[in-house]
């Protein structure tokens, strides 16, 4: 028995310790080890990834911006011209349709022109009658101040003849056979036959005054009737509608029976051979649109210049309008309708760091994109933009020539640290 708690009781040789040790010391190595793999796997497994075909990428270079506004448009006819009927009246015939391409003087359609008819018959008699009154006061002028006339003629002889009888009492009286009564006489009736004839003078250049305005007047009524009673015609003739010029007829007033109104509109020609754009803009930027600058109109990948040719000076509801004349307003790409993106350029930057611009860019600001780590990770970077054009953005703070930036959408992965990229 005592042998045997000797045996118990020995020591446990260093050597075996250690050796225990480090086996227990290598099974917890082993089980850390296997938590941080775990670790990190989940990690991988739980971070953002997105194929890398999907991204769309630019790198940052120097380079020259023609700084632009981007403003709204809508391509249309260089030229259209809207026909509005003269009269209210009844449209009894259409001659053409829309889509159809009309030549100067086709008719398009014809109206009831009965009644105006009538009334211009009617118009016509009344002017014949005006001119033959105005005849008729012109020959009784002329008779009235043609006696008027004769009239001053014969007090003139008159009063040549009570000069011839003065003269004689006075010669008379020179000689003795007269007398002071006799030359006093011949004297007072002298006098009033002067004042008389003053006064009839006096009437008659009154009354060729009063019969001048007369006429005047006379002439300026029948003017103003003769006026109406050309325009008259002229609605009459413009009632027969007709297409004005060469064009395509894009609108008819087709419902046969129909009454259409005076100042209505009855039809649409449009040039559609030759475009413009008719645009707008937020009325912030009014002071940068101007007669004259030069723009680009961007329809679908189609590349456009043209130039502003008016702009309108007030603001609707936040909103000004502009219109652009196209160098070439006969591109293949230009149709009636089309949506179009307009770059007003406004300046000229040079040696800036850019990137290329897309639907990220709203604005002047600051931006969070996503840049190329390496090749196979992407990270966030708070960076700052500036102007841009149609085809790239300024950087001014945030990137470094070379750097690789992702340009498409990527609001899905916001508040993202790290996004993996799959090959």
């Amino acid at each position: 028995m005592k042998t045997d708690n000797q045996t118990m009781d020995r020591a446990i040789p260093v050597g075996v310790q250690r050796k225990r040790r480090m086996v227990r010391y290598g099974k917890y190595a082993a089980i850390v080890a296997v938590v941080m793999g775990v670790a990190v796997w989940l990690g991988t497994l739980m971070m953002s990834s997105v194929d890398k075909k999907s991204l769309i990428t630019s790198q940052v270079d120097r380079g020259t911006i023609d700084v632009s506004i981007i403003a709204t448009g809508k391509v249309v006819p260089a030229f259209e011209e809207v026909i509005i009927s003269p009269i209210s009246a009844q449209i009894l015939e259409v001659y053409a349709h829309s889509g159809d391409t009309v030549d100067v003087g086709t008719p398009l359609l014809r109206l009831d022109l009965q009644s105006a008819q009538t009334d211009y018959s009617k118009a016509l008699d009344e002017q014949e009658i005006r001119r033959q009154q105005m005849v008729q006061l012109t020959t009784n002028t002329e008779t009235q101040l043609s006696d008027r006339r004769m009239q001053l003629e014969v007090e003139e002889m008159k009063i040549g003849q009570l000069e011839a009888q003065l003269r004689n009492e006075q010669y008379l009286d020179s000689l003795g056979s007269g007398t002071k009564d006799r030359v006093h006489q011949a004297e007072i009736t002298l006098r009033t036959a002067q004042m008389q004839l003053k006064q009839l003078k006096q009437q008659y250049e009154n009354e060729v005054r009063v019969r001048k305005a007369d006429l005047r007047m006379k002439q300026l009524q029948d003017g103003i009737a003769d006026k109406s009673l050309e325009e008259t015609r002229r609605t009459l003739d413009g009632a027969n509608i007709r297409s004005p010029r060469k064009a395509t007829l894009t609108y008819i007033s087709n419902e046969i029976g129909s009454i259409v109104g005076s100042g209505s509109k009855v039809a649409v020609i449009s040039d559609l051979t030759h475009f413009k754009v008719d645009c707008s803009i937020a009325d912030t930027y009014s002071d940068r649109v101007m007669a004259g600058g030069r723009v680009l109109v961007k329809i679908g990948k189609e590349r456009l210049f043209g130039t502003i040719n008016t702009v309108t000076p007030l603001s609707q509801d936040g909103v000004i309008t502009f219109t652009v004349l196209m160098d070439n307003p006969s591109h293949p790409k230009l149709r009636s309708g089309l949506k179009a993106e307009v770059f007003v350029i406004t300046s000229i930057k040079e040696d800036v760091l850019r990137i290329r611009n897309g639907s990220y860019y709203t604005g002047a600001g600051n931006y969070t994109l996503f840049i190329y780590k390496d090749e196979h990770t992407l990270v966030p970077r708070t960076i700052q933009l500036g102007d841009c054009n149609y085809d790239y953005v300024e950087v001014i703070s945030g990137l470094e020539e070379g750097d690789s930036v992702v340009v498409n959408d990527m609001q899905r992965y916001k508040g993202k640290e790290k996004i993996r990229i799959n090959e």
